[in-house]
């Protein structure tokens, strides 16, 4: 039971660690980079990035932490480390709410709102965009930074009992 817990843990925290890098990337130099760059540029180029990441790698990575957080959560639970699982199910908690959701309800239509503007104002379509996404993907990027900070404490307290 020791050793599947501990693969688990740390599989959830190297997926936890790459969403947080996507997002952090996104945030801090794609998005800056498309804005800088022609509307018309931007916008396309933004669409082919929001169709290029629904794949199965980007789309395991991406739904796996809530699922690892909260498998690893139960299994500490087994063996009695109720503070690190508490953590865990915290860690699941806030990628859910903070990362899932604000994709699905905010990002996502976001992004099929861009895709689907038949507006030839490029700087419009832009602007109406790039603000917005970005700050919602700030809310995932600390969402997702906090989730690996308290499932890196819930796994250095399980090693330190």
């Amino acid at each position: 039971m020791l050793t599947v817990t501990l693969i688990v843990a740390f599989l959830n925290l190297v997926l936890l660690a790459a969403v947080f890098g996507v997002f952090f990337t996104y945030s801090n130099s794609v998005v800056p980079g498309l804005d800088g760059a022609e509307p018309a540029t931007a916008v396309e180029s933004m669409r082919k990035m929001n169709v290029a990441i629904i794949n199965p790698a980007f789309l395991a990575t991406f739904v796996g932490p809530v699922i690892t957080s909260a498998a690893t959560g139960g299994l500490l639970l087994g063996i009695d480390e109720g503070v690190p699982a508490l953590l865990y199910f915290v860690a699941a908690g806030v990628y859910l709410l903070g990362c899932l959701v604000v994709t699905g309800r905010i990002n996502v239509p976001l992004n099929n709102a861009l895709e689907n503007s038949t507006s030839t104002d490029w700087t419009r379509r832009w602007h109406d965009f790039s603000p917005r996404w970005r700050r919602w993907n700030t809310v995932r990027t600390l969402s997702s930074g906090v989730a690996v900070v308290l499932c890196g404490v819930g796994l250095y307290l399980w090693g330190n009992n």
